[in-house]
């Protein structure tokens, strides 16, 4: 493989659980970020260049908060998801506020990315076997008569918050680790021991099995994924937009499902042991710096990350 994988991280999202642009919210007392920990992994597993997925609105605050110090140890370029990112003869839909999806945001990469890449969430901790499983796949696999894709799985114990409850993707895998298919479970809580979703707003709990394993979109393509996003895009445009022009959404794993559904894509499960951390809830963040603390404690990151 002749092109470095590159980190593209979807920072769009105003976090509005949360209240605030919870991106650039330190949670360490040297001023450190949630991104500065994923970007410091990252590096250290061989990633030399990172895409931030951003919205105009947020730029300056997100340059002075992050990209303009991780300037110095990554290579860095900026994309902007805006609304009015559509193909040619395509309007925004009356009413329209919400961006158009994850789908959407790495499509918005298009013109910068030449080869294999990762792909994250800006607001979660992922860990360093993550970041390394990523690289390592990445700079190992390339397509063939299918398209190769990876995704870290995450056990979902590991993923979970006290404070309410989040959204995961969950993984079913055959037996050689192949991802099957996800399923979007939009409410699971942690009630005493057990994680349960709900799916009627909570008349009706269901179990989910302790071992499941979830995404937290944390994902490995070949170029190849771009093509699609942007030949399925116009598909998701002139169908769901069009039913539902205020809400519909592009959702990056619905891609990923239709090209396993259709044999053209094989995604391979790697999973991880790393505890998720992330700020879904203003309530999650002594816990988040907490276990931020620990981590340092134990060697595994220096008490500046940047020197």
């Amino acid at each position: 493989m002749n092109r470095e994988p590159v980190l593209v991280i979807m920072a769009a999202g105003m976090g509005s659980r949360y209240g605030g642009l919870k991106q650039i919210d330190p949670v360490d007392d040297k001023g450190n970020i949630i991104i500065d920990f994923s970007i410091y992994d990252a590096v250290r597993a061989g990633f030399k260049k990172v895409v931030f997925i951003i919205k105009h609105a947020i730029e300056e605050e997100f340059k002075k908060g992050i990209g303009d110090r991780i300037g110095k140890y990554v290579d860095v370029e900026y994309v902007y998801q805006e609304l009015d990112r559509l193909p040619e003869g395509y309007l925004i839909p009356e009413g329209r506020v919400k961006p158009y999806g994850t789908g959407h945001a790495i499509l918005c990469a298009i013109d910068v990315i030449d080869g294999p890449f990762a792909v994250i969430n800006a607001d979660d901790y992922y860990g360093v076997e993550a970041f390394q499983k990523i690289y390592d796949y990445l700079t190992s696999h390339s397509d063939d008569n299918k398209y190769h894709y990876a995704m870290v799985g995450y056990k979902l114990h590991n993923t979970l918050t006290e404070n309410g409850h989040v959204a995961r993707g969950v993984c079913v895998t055959d037996d050689n680790m192949k991802l099957v298919t996800i399923n979007e479970r939009t409410r699971i809580e942690k009630h005493g021991e057990d994680a349960e979703y709900t799916e009627d707003d909570g008349n009706t709990w269901i179990k989910l099995p302790e071992n499941s394993l979830v995404s937290m979109n944390m994902w490995g393509f070949s170029h190849s994924l771009m093509d699609e996003l942007k030949k399925r895009f116009v598909i998701f445009l002139d169908t769901e937009l069009k039913e539902n022009p205020v809400k519909a959404e592009y959702f990056l794993p619905f891609v990923v499902d239709e090209l396993l559904g259709e044999g053209k894509a094989e995604v391979d499960v790697l999973p991880t042991k790393d505890k998720w951390h992330g700020v879904t809830y203003k309530e999650d963040k002594p816990q988040v710096m907490a276990a931020i603390s620990e981590l340092k404690a134990s060697g595994l990151y220096p008490d500046v990350l940047w020197e």
